[in-house]
């Protein structure tokens, strides 16, 4: 059985892995620890996790929450980690995930989307004693997991219809699906050649809280308040499929406890939106919740110029997913959608350290001294 009491959130102070671990301690049955490591790059923020750390952090074996800062390219640290914890399962969201900056600096997302994931997965090998061939010798082990979080991006692009499931054919077009689908292939590798007990999860747009402003909803959300123009690449008529941020966070723990070692999952929301359709509900929403006016933000609609390679439609078939362990999703998107625009509407001070960099200054307080 698998213990998840010692859990490895690489990532975990950027949006979804601090999602993830605020929705960890919140549920009464988590009763482990969370190792959070992140290098604190521009989206990584641990002020999205103060309250966490006051609540449950601290130094040495009775605190549920530890914070170390550090790149997960850095084989001694990572290693260095792995004992001081006495890790039992990593959660790996740690990744550079902005196509646009794929575009123009793609030797970042090489370094830790492949390298980052290779240097997680060996160092996981062998500290739970996994041997070449060992699920052909010796069995998978059982009590360990190494739970690798991917993207539908990996799939390449879809037509008016159909879906991705666990079998499309990898077909990335950007920097960045191509290092995302370099890692998957990686992780399967691992439980093929030594018996890593490895899942994979693929999954489509999140949207929520503590998300960077550089991503689609905060941004235009942001530009709105601002009366900053709402630019929208090419017709605007590309098509995602988004799932809500806790949704995704309880499929991952679904897929820990209950997902077969060396499975795929993909994650969704079956909730598909052409972007331009998304913005429109998106300016009735923050008129409605900010007192605006509508037409004047529907004014601030800006087309530019299509981005090299953009995939036309992404849409999610999660039917593994339920019918095997259960899960489906709690949020109807204009819920979600709601929440999303309130919570960036109460948080600005966040949002405004976020983008200004202010926030470097409290990581300089309150972490690299430690």
């Amino acid at each position: 059985m698998r213990k998840l009491s010692s859990i490895l959130v690489t990532g975990g102070s950027g949006f979804i892995g601090s999602n993830f671990i605020h929705w960890l301690f919140a549920r009464s049955d988590f009763s482990g620890r969370v190792i959070n490591l992140d290098a604190l790059t521009y989206a990584g923020n641990p002020e999205s996790l103060a309250d966490i750390d006051a609540r449950f952090g601290g130094i040495g074996a009775t605190a549920r929450y530890a914070f170390v800062k550090g790149d997960i390219t850095d084989r001694g640290l990572v290693e260095k980690v792995f004992v001081d914890y006495d890790i039992d399962t990593v959660v790996h969201f740690a990744a550079e995930s902005h196509v646009d900056r794929s575009i123009l600096g793609p030797e970042a997302f090489i370094r830790t989307n492949v390298l980052g994931t290779y240097t997680l997965l060996d160092v996981a090998r062998k500290a739970w004693s996994v041997g070449a061939a060992g699920a052909a010798s010796n069995g998978v082990r059982g009590d360990v997991l190494f739970h690798h979080v991917s993207t539908d991006e990996v799939f390449g692009s879809l037509g008016d219809s159909g879906y991705f499931t666990e079998s499309t054919p990898y077909d990335p077009r950007s920097p960045y699906s191509a290092s995302k689908a370099s890692s998957d292939h990686l992780a399967k590798a691992y439980f093929h050649t030594y018996g890593l007990p490895v899942t994979v999860s693929n999954c489509s747009n999140n949207y929520g809280p503590y998300q960077f402003p550089e991503k689609l909803i905060p941004l235009m959300i942001l530009n709105m308040l601002e009366g900053k123009a709402l630019p929208v690449y090419g017709d605007g008529r590309n098509i995602r499929d988004w799932v809500y941020v806790e949704d995704h966070n309880e499929a991952v723990w679904t897929i820990m406890n209950r997902g077969r070692a060396g499975e795929t999952y993909n994650i969704g929301g079956e909730n598909e939106w052409e972007n331009i359709t998304l913005l429109r509900r998106l300016i009735a929403l923050v008129a409605e919740e900010s007192n605006r006016n509508p037409a004047s933000l529907e004014a601030l609609i800006t087309y530019v110029k299509d981005r090299p390679g953009h995939d036309r439609r992404y849409a999610i078939d999660c039917s593994k997913l339920k019918n095997e362990l259960g899960w489906k999703q709690h949020f109807t998107f204009d819920a979600g959608l709601r929440a999303t625009v309130r919570w960036y509407l109460d948080n600005q001070e966040w949002c405004s350290h976020v983008r200004s960099g202010e926030y470097r200054n409290w990581i300089e307080k309150n972490y690299i001294t430690r």
